[in-house]
């Protein structure tokens, strides 16, 4: 388990700036002194102060924290990246390292942890909702000052957020938490993880709010991770406090998660991406974690399936072991990812009939989806890491090609990531830029 620290109160920051809220204070008594005085004037018997009114005065004494609008300008049209813990982005030798990487091969964009699946949120914000779960563990000291000095380098910053999977939330706040049906306590995955409900607008809320801070402070691109239901563990012993399953299937669940993160990040000028299973390029079903692909194109800039080799099945499209095969597993996915996309965005920006966009795309139901709308490009997460095979340069690179091979679709383009979980990046595995 990683070191917690616990973030500075808030209660410590108010009584330094001590002299300053004296003359707020006075600043509010004469105020509303004014607004009483000329309510008597106007001779009126019940005169009060709507709470409309208060909340303005408030609002003037403490505005709300203005955006520092950092996006780097121009963005990379193929953004080439890999990912960074919240360890390694606030070490500054790591991040020269980095640095020096970019400048001598293609890699031009990281995806940095500001909440990973322990729930901590690794910066510091100034948001209510998130003081109120105290969910802060800074280990990025000033996240607006690394994106800087990345955005000087040229370098775009993608923050990764894990949604779902939220060890802290779940534990401080059990009310929200999946419940094991037998024992009415929290319900907890093969890793001894806690999961949060999907249904829950309480937790939608909470990590829009993690959003809206990190855009404020400058990154490039929001990616969302753990957008699903748990997938292992005892999943026939959950419980769910708000996602009613005589309602509604887990991928509509999921939907409406997505339709409404887009419908509250859409005005905060930055890219968003989710991460899916790998196979969720091919699979027709939501595997029972909610994920489909149709429902996830039309509410994200890019989206990012996970088509890491050594997570395919023995005998997957005929190799005992799909982790020697780098290039075929990329290119059979990606071919097969985009043609749903190119299916559904038929089906949703042509004069089909209802019944023709569903007799198209059967396994969704299509009219929940917005029509005439732009769809998210694709940009998959690569594996570099060693599982069922030593993943050397050659290796990467075949991964690499089997994405540029699918070029006429919008991939080549979108660019992809690199995951390693340990952050070491081979640079013969990468071209001279």
């Amino acid at each position: 388990m990683e070191k917690k620290n616990n973030p500075e109160s808030s209660e410590k920051k108010d009584r330094e700036g001590a002299p300053e809220k004296i003359l707020e204070n006075k600043f509010f008594i004469w105020i509303c002194a004014t607004i009483v005085f000329s309510g008597l004037l106007s001779l009126k018997n019940d005169f009060v102060v709507s709470s409309d009114v208060v909340s303005n005065i408030v609002s003037i004494i403490k505005p709300s924290p203005s955006p520092i609008h950092l996006q780097l300008d121009p963005a990379p049209k193929t953004v080439k990246g890999i990912y960074l813990t919240a360890w390694s982005a606030s070490n500054p030798k790591r991040i020269n390292e980095i640095i020096n990487l970019a400048k001598n091969t293609e890699i031009n964009g990281v995806v940095i942890d500001i909440k990973d699946y322990t729930g901590r949120v690794f910066f510091e914000t100034q948001n209510t909702l998130i003081k109120e779960i105290s969910s802060e563990e800074p280990r990025i000291k000033n996240l607006a000052d690394l994106i800087k000095t990345l955005h000087q380098e040229k370098i775009y910053v993608i923050a990764r957020l894990a949604v779902f999977q939220d060890l802290y939330l779940a534990e401080n706040k059990p009310e929200y938490a999946i419940k094991n049906s037998s024992t009415g306590n929290i319900w907890r995955d093969n890793k001894k993880l806690a999961w949060v409900d999907p249904g829950s607008k309480y937790v939608w809320d909470y990590n829009i709010a993690v959003v809206k801070e990190a855009a404020r402070l400058g990154v490039d691109e929001i990616n969302l991770d753990y957008i699903r239901f748990p997938s292992d563990g005892a999943i026939g012993q959950t419980n769910y406090p708000f996602f009613d399953q005589s309602q509604k299937t887990k991928p509509e669940q999921i939907r409406e998660f997505f339709e409404y993160f887009k419908a509250n990040t859409r005005d905060l000028g930055i890219k968003t991406s989710a991460d899916l299973f790998g196979q969720s390029c091919f699979d027709l079903s939501d595997m029972n974690i909610g994920q489909i692909l149709e429902y996830a194109l039309p509410y994200f800039d890019y989206l990012s399936p996970m088509v890491y080799p050594s997570h395919y099945a023995p005998g997957f499209i005929g190799y005992k072991n799909p982790a020697l095969y780098p290039y075929e597993i990329i290119d059979y996915s990606m071919k097969k990812a985009t043609a749903r996309r190119a299916t559904l965005h038929q089906a949703l920006n042509t004069n089909l009939t209802t019944a023709s966009s569903t007799a198209l795309i059967p396994h969704i139901k299509i009219e929940k989806l917005p029509q005439n709308t732009g769809l998210a490009e694709l940009r998959p997460w690569l594996q570099v890491f060693d599982l069922g095979a030593v993943y050397t340069p050659e290796m990467i690179r075949k991964q690499i090609q089997a994405v540029y091979d699918n070029g006429s679709t919008s991939s080549p383009q979108a660019g992809w990531y690199l995951w390693n979980p340990s952050n070491v990046y081979n640079q013969a595995a990468l071209e001279k830029e």
